[in-house]
């Protein structure tokens, strides 16, 4: 009676006749239905405490927010608020009423499909909504990233009570830590969507109510209540319809955050018993959070990450395990030795063959095992790995010193090519190089054939100098002379060369050509244009060379 006195003061001119209790949530608002004299209905909230006053507040602006256009796009019908009443520091609401009636869970789960097809045309309808409506009534918009980390601030907060199961903890977290899991578009979300929210009448979704928690975030929270339906059919039936009526982007991981929402619930419920120092609160989300531990250990849980936490997956019993090792590309290699260096034993350092057994068609483990020999030796351990030392380097077991000094310079050898060599231009030349080089015309020939004959004389028994003298005179005498030369003159003897510093023991005139006096003399010429002897006192380096000499004029 005491809300329909409130509904009076709040609506001039309402005449209650007759009261009826709604469903509602117990614990943060008291509700009721109530009858006037003309046959209306009224439903009446008030709230149980000040963050349930602060709910109403803000439901009030979501309401208004939707405006007659908005309103008539909906396939279900939005209530509206007729009046308020202050009641000390918090204030009573009277809504227009509703047709429908809400129903349980079990019982919503039985409806006919065109029931369930509503059901997931209605969350289509409540995130197609413009964010407009959110930006009108003030409330937040979270991005993705900025949602996930919402709920590990969350989540650090709820872990403060010291009374969070530990595998719950890392599930959650493990979850929540997971980026892929978290990518989806935003979107306008109920944000408390529930079975006591649906108002069903015939095959029809009339109306959706409580729209305390709008907001612009991650629409999976609005099937969190499906995730505790027990009927896997009737979930996927409404998701299904769901995803034909949307219009923006549906992701692929919608369920698995869904069901994260449905777990973590408990946590938030938990922080709010401990908030408002509720001890009924705190003993039931305990009791919820050993049961959700149990069933996790025994039954694994449903999916949420992407990748399984550590220890999250129930282990098989040992009877129905395979541990049969997986037959693929590779797992079945050999080696297979061929040639002498085989059938030795020995290690020659020589490529070996590899051979799979998938190549030849054989893929049956047991037949590779059928093939192997039994050692009878064997322990059965994996021996431990020695690397085997080279010739000349067996360990010592001592570390070596390792001095800081610079390496030591190797001395060259005084001579790089030796006087066998083949080479076209030795270092050190003799007569075995001169010959061969004189062979392969690497020296212009410059000589008469006369002074080749010479020169052949001079190296066997006569003096250099003496040779090139009597080449030379035969060659320049048809030079000065304008008048061919009838017949050579036969060459002398050369008299052998006299020691430097005695006299000569030539007979020859100092008018005959072949004087060394002579100013036609060949010798003169020689003279002027190298030195007579070298510092060795030795011929010069045309009587050693006879090939290096210029062509005369």
């Amino acid at each position: 009676m005491e809300l329909a006195a409130l509904a009076t003061a709040a609506v001039p001119g309402l005449s209650p006749t007759g009261v009826a209790a709604a469903a509602d949530d117990a614990r943060d608002f008291t509700s009721a239905v109530v009858i006037d004299s003309e046959g209306h209905r009224w439903r009446i909230r008030s709230p149980q405490h000040q963050e349930a006053a602060m709910r109403l507040e803000t439901e009030l602006q979501v309401l208004r927010g939707f405006s007659t256009g908005i309103r008539a796009e909906l396939p279900f019908r939005v209530p509206s608020v007729a009046g308020a009443v202050r009641r000390g520091e918090m204030r009573t609401f009277v809504y227009n009423h509703l047709p429908g009636t809400s129903l349980e869970l079990s019982a919503l789960a039985q409806q006919p499909q065109a029931v369930i097809e509503d059901i997931g045309r209605t969350i289509a309808a409540i995130h197609d909504l413009d964010e407009a409506v959110v930006d009108n009534a003030d409330l937040p918009r979270y991005s993705a990233e900025r949602y996930r980390q919402r709920r590990l601030n969350e989540l650090d907060q709820a872990a403060t009570t010291g009374e969070i199961p530990a595998l719950l903890l890392r599930r959650w977290e493990h979850a929540m830590e997971d980026r892929d899991l978290w990518r989806f578009t935003p979107a306008v979300t109920h944000g408390d969507l529930h079975e006591d929210s649906l108002l069903i009448e015939g095959e029809r979704v009339m109306a959706v109510t409580g729209w305390t928690d709008l907001h612009s975030g991650d629409p999976a929270d609005d099937f969190a209540w499906l995730t505790a339906a027990g009927d896997a059919e009737f979930t996927e039936k409404v998701l299904a319809a769901y995803r034909r009526h949307r219009t923006g982007e549906v992701d692929e991981h919608l369920m698995r955050r869904a069901a994260l929402t449905a777990e973590f619930a408990l946590a938030q419920w938990l922080v709010r018993g401990h908030a408002s120092e509720n001890p009924e609160m705190i003993a039931e989300a305990r009791g919820l959070l050993e049961q959700l531990k149990t069933d996790i250990e025994t039954y694994g849980g449903q999916p949420i990450a992407l990748t399984p936490a550590e220890g999250e997956e129930t282990a098989a019993p040992a009877e129905v395990q395979d541990s049969r090792p997986v037959a693929r590309a590779g797992a079945a290699a050999t080696v297979a030795d061929t040639g002498e260096w085989a059938d030795s034993g020995e290690d020659d350092d020589e490529p070996a063959v590899i051979t799979d057994a998938a190549a030849s068609g054989r893929t049956n483990h047991e037949d590779l095992r059928d093939e192997v020999p039994e050692d009878p030796d064997q322990t059965g351990k994996v021996p431990t790995f020695a690397p085997r030392p080279l010739p000349g380097d067996e360990p010592t077991g001592s570390i070596p010193v390792i001095l800081d000094q610079p390496p030591a310079e190797e001395p060259l050898p005084e001579r790089i090519f030796e006087e066998e060599d083949e080479g076209d231009l030795p270092i050190h030349p003799d007569e075995a190089s001169e010959r061969r080089a004189k062979e392969k015309h690497f020296f212009p020939a410059v000589a008469s054939a006369s002074s080749a004959a010479s020169t052949e004389s001079a190296a066997s028994a006569q003096s250099a100098r003496s040779a090139q003298s009597a080449s030379s005179a035969q060659s320049a005498a048809p030079v000065r002379s304008a008048e061919p030369v009838q017949s050579p003159e036969p060459v002398q003897p050369a008299a052998p060369v006299a020691p430097a510093g005695e006299p000569s023991s030539s007979p020859a005139s100092p008018d005959s050509p072949e004087s060394p006096d002579s100013p036609d003399s060949p010798a003169s010429a020689d003279s002027a244009a190298s030195p007579e002897a070298d510092e060795a006192g030795e011929g010069t380096i045309y009587q050693r060379h006879p090939g290096l000499r210029p062509p005369t004029a």
